[in-house]
């Protein structure tokens, strides 16, 4: 029986106040060791990844004003197989992302003409190479790294296995693509300590996991500035923390999209959105995404691009703005 939008919703404040139940049990279970950190321990702690530099440029290509990249993380059933699941029925739930989600996506972007991100576990490249060749054929889109099998880096939490992962992840994506990708997804959007310092090491541009501003900005580390950006994603821009309930209104989850999409407009900044496969690749839901590109398209001074685009665009302007000034600065003083 399918319930009503008010019952989903009380369903997933059920399933909140669970989640909050369980998390303070853990709390009182491990102690609270925050509460007893000196100011010393409190900014050691909050110092190895912080936002910078906003770095939305003056303007955007073509004099746009505003940035859409419409992404997708393509986990399919590999999250669950991560944490060793085998149950088929719950696999399944991932691969209709495959067999029905992804077709609907790639006619929806061909009819639209818009490039697109794909986040893509490199098991899921495994498991699915004609969707990759797919994706191959139509070199508009970017596609971008999100893990090996859609594993934890937080809790994984040991270098080594990492820096394995890692390593495997590339080498699997150099070899299928030809070329390495230069986008970076956080499987659940968690970092380990490890994570920040193995993505400069290994030459990424950026990465899209952190949520501490709404535009591109600047990543800090020890207080200096990393060598890859960020394109902040937010849960109020995803698709799943909406849809885990089943009866939650499409209609309504889509005008929560559209309403941030106007605040990004209006404030000339950009729009990251977040979907899966298997949650928005459903008939229900992926009507009201083609709704969105509609209402998006018909606004003047849009850029449609793909993360890939606006992060070496946003580096581009950036590293000209600084030559700029200190031209300026030379200048000024002779």
């Amino acid at each position: 029986m399918l319930m009503t939008g008010q019952a989903a919703w009380m369903a997933a404040g059920l399933v909140f106040v669970v989640c909050t139940c369980s998390v303070g049990a853990a709390q009182e279970q491990h102690g609270q060791p925050g509460t007893q950190w000196s100011e010393q321990q409190l900014r050691e702690a909050i110092a190895p990844m912080r936002a910078g530099r906003k770095l939305t440029p003056r303007v955007w290509p073509h004099g746009s004003r505003v940035a859409v990249c419409l992404s997708w993380d393509m986990d399919n059933e590999v999250a669950d197989l991560a944490v060793g699941t085998t149950a088929p029925i719950r696999l399944s739930f991932g691969e209709y992302g495959a067999t029905e989600g992804f077709p609907r996506i790639i006619k929806l972007y061909d009819r639209y003409n818009i490039p697109g991100s794909f986040y893509i576990p490199a098991v899921t490249g495994l498991l699915y190479p004609a969707l990759i060749a797919e994706l191959k054929k139509r070199p508009q889109h970017e596609i971008g790294i999100h893990g090996w099998i859609h594993e934890n880096l937080a809790e994984l939490n040991n270098l080594a296995e990492e820096q394995r992962l890692l390593n495997q992840t590339l080498d699997f994506w150099t070899h299928t693509l030809g070329k390495r990708p230069v986008g970076f997804r956080a499987p659940a959007w968690e970092f380990s300590k490890y994570t920040l310092d193995l993505l400069q090491t290994a030459g990424f541009e950026y990465d899209t996991s952190a949520m501490a501003m709404d535009e591109p900005y600047e990543i800090v580390s020890q207080g200096k500035p990393a060598k890859l950006i960020e394109l902040p994603v937010t849960w109020v821009l995803d698709d799943y923390i909406y849809f885990a309930v089943p009866g939650v209104s499409p209609d309504a989850v889509f005008k929560i999209f559209q309403d941030e999409f106007d605040g990004a407009y209006k404030e000339g900044t950009y729009f990251m959105l977040t979907m899966h496969p298997m949650i928005t690749g459903h008939r229900s839901r992926i009507m009201y995404l083609e709704k969105l590109i509609a209402y998006i398209k018909s606004k003047p001074g849009v850029w449609f691009a793909t993360g890939q685009q606006i992060a070496e665009y946003v580096k581009q302007q950036d590293a000209a703005h600084a030559s700029a000034t200190v031209r300026r600065s030379v200048s000024g003083g002779q």
